[in-house]
């Protein structure tokens, strides 16, 4: 599982002008259980990138805890990445390789044992629908096509952790629905899968735990059913208004 405990980070950055202390996230707190899928839900700058990039080692939280796995990701990150398939916004595909040399390269990288390898990209191949990718370069990939390598790699050492910062940007719905199949299965082997996104629709499919994240808190934890007892409304949507805002409705 990953186990998030009241984590907090701010950064540096210009405001006005100036040099500011700017809080991307001031309390962060949720458990991923293995098997699940677990969103982080919440508008645009609310700390959900930040997250997944502590939980993925990439920053340092300023107070908190993260584990994966029950690996401390602040003292042990090589452990951690071990455990771990990250897919981030920044692809980093080699434009010149085809789709199978970006995969395979990786899984030489990872310690991937060759025949290993292969059995897992003709799955992934399978399930994301991009056999015929495999022999093309990537340099003029569509947005979908290069999310299906990117993933493909990010899953060839078969980590137990999976964490997916907006993976379905830029997608159109046939890439979309690879996605989700190929997330379904992961989830239906035990993996635990920690996703952001800040489209109900596609949370509402996907999830089974929903956390919502607002102003760089967590403000829900649940099912989606849950929160919406929990806030006393119909939807996913107006529970995320009220819950997120404080508010029953956002003007347009």
């Amino acid at each position: 599982m990953i186990e998030v405990e009241h984590v907090s980070k701010s950064f540096v950055a210009k405001v006005d002008g100036k040099r500011a202390r700017v809080t991307a996230v001031e309390d962060v707190s949720f458990v991923a259980s293995d098997g699940h899928i677990t969103a982080l839900l919440g508008p645009n700058g609310a700390g959900k990138t930040t997250t997944l990039r502590i939980i993925g080692t990439l920053v340092r939280a300023d107070r908190g805890q993260a584990r994966v796995g029950g690996v401390d990701v602040q003292t042990d990150t090589h452990g951690v990445r071990a455990q771990l398939g990250v897919l981030s916004d920044a692809r980093g595909l080699y434009l010149r390789l085809t789709a199978r040399e970006n995969i395979e390269y990786y899984a030489q990288l990872r310690r991937v044992p060759a025949q290993a390898a292969r059995q897992r990209l003709a799955m992934m191949a399978e399930l994301l629908d991009m056999g015929a990718l495999l022999e093309r370069r990537v340099e003029g990939f569509s947005t979908g096509e290069r999310l299906k390598v990117a993933l493909s790699r990010a899953l060839i050492h078969d980590p137990p952790h999976l964490i997916l910062d907006e993976p379905t940007n830029g997608l159109d719905v046939v890439s979309t629905r690879a996605l989700r199949r190929l997330l379904q299965h992961q989830r239906n082997a035990g993996k635990c899968i920690v996703i952001s996104s800040h489209i109900m629709q596609e949370v509402e499919q996907l999830a089974d735990e929903i956390v919502i994240v607002a102003r760089g808190r967590t403000v829900a934890h649940g099912s989606a059913q849950s929160i919406r007892d929990e806030s006393g409304t119909a939807s996913l949507e107006d529970a995320f208004v009220k819950l997120a805002y404080g508010t029953e409705s956002v003007s347009p």
